[in-house]
């Protein structure tokens, strides 16, 4: 993460307690990097002012971005890096985000998280879901786990496709986690899941051997994990190979070991795939106690630029 010199930590409006500028305090004391404390701010009373003259509407505008910017200078002097801070105006608070990304050339997006009921999160788009799936350059989630020294990183790999894509995606990710892993003195582990035995095969060939075909899926993922592992010098003792579906399996080896991080790639689906099939980033979001940082495979093109 030393690459990350342009920080943009997203400030959430409704606490004094601020994760993502905390968390955006460790990493700039180990790199160096500039923040900028970036607060989105709406107020819907103002939909209600159409009567008013546009200097009118304009000055309450400002009295209340005057008001939010002060509380925003309290709050960073709270911490002892040094940051830019940033107020805007705007309604869709992810796409304030993006514009920043994007004009300003940040690095990464730190923001905070708040979990969010399962069914709510299927009716409703969070501003995180958003960046997860538009967000171009790496997005870390924070939530209250700390970062100890010592701690361990847990990247999440799909070892078992041949597909270039997912490949590339995989060596991306594990070098992210060991470059973060040296910064903040932490191990990393590698978690991939497999699938277990299709029920319509096993019922409808009798013949058809479950537990051969779930030994021999095992086998290939450990051998392919392991494959990718040596690459990079991980022993043996650090991957997790378990059936059963990537956000089930992150989740649950990720509680194992006590994960301060969890790494792992996304597609960034949009438009109605996006609702009825999700990915693993969103699936898992609200599951973990431990921060996420989501990737974007190389070449991934943002609807937010089109």
């Amino acid at each position: 993460m030393e690459k990350y010199q342009n920080i943009l930590a997203v400030v959430d409006p409704t606490t004094e307690e601020q994760k993502a500028l905390a968390r955006a305090c460790t990493l700039a004391k180990e790199t160096g990097a500039r923040i900028t404390a970036l607060l989105v701010i709406y107020d819907f009373s103002y939909e209600m002012t159409t009567m008013l003259s546009g200097d009118e509407r304009e000055a309450m505008r400002e009295t209340v971005v005057n008001d939010r910017s002060v509380w925003l200078k309290e709050i960073t002097e709270q911490y002892e890096s040094d940051m830019d801070i940033k107020v805007i105006w705007h309604n869709r608070p992810f796409e304030a985000v993006l514009s920043q990304v994007r004009d300003q050339q940040f690095d990464v997006v730190l923001k905070s998280t708040h979990e969010h009921p399962t069914l709510q999160s299927v009716i409703f788009t969070p501003t995180d879901w958003h960046l997860i799936r538009k967000c171009w350059v790496p997005l870390l989630l924070v939530k209250d786990h700390q970062w100890p020294e010592g701690g361990h990183i847990l990247a999440a790999v799909n070892a078992g496709s041949e597909e270039e894509e997912h490949q590339s995606l995989n060596r991306k990710i594990t070098e992210e986690a060991q470059n973060l892993g040296r910064l903040v003195k932490a191990d990393v582990h590698l978690v991939n899941s497999y699938p277990g035995t299709p029920i319509n095969i096993a019922i409808e060939i009798p013949e058809f051997d479950a537990n051969e075909y779930n030994q021999t899926m095992k086998n290939h993922h450990a051998d392919v994990v392991q494959q990718h592992a040596d690459k990079f010098n991980i022993s043996a003792e650090y991957l997790h190979v378990e059936e059963g579906l990537p956000e089930d399996v992150i989740e649950k080896v990720a509680n194992q070991i006590d994960a301060e991080l969890v790494i792992l790639g996304t597609v960034g689906r949009t438009g109605l795939s996006a609702v009825l099939i999700g990915n693993t980033a969103e699936h898992v979001i609200d599951r973990l106690n431990c921060d996420l940082l989501a990737i974007k495979p190389d070449g991934y093109q943002s609807p937010f630029l089109e």
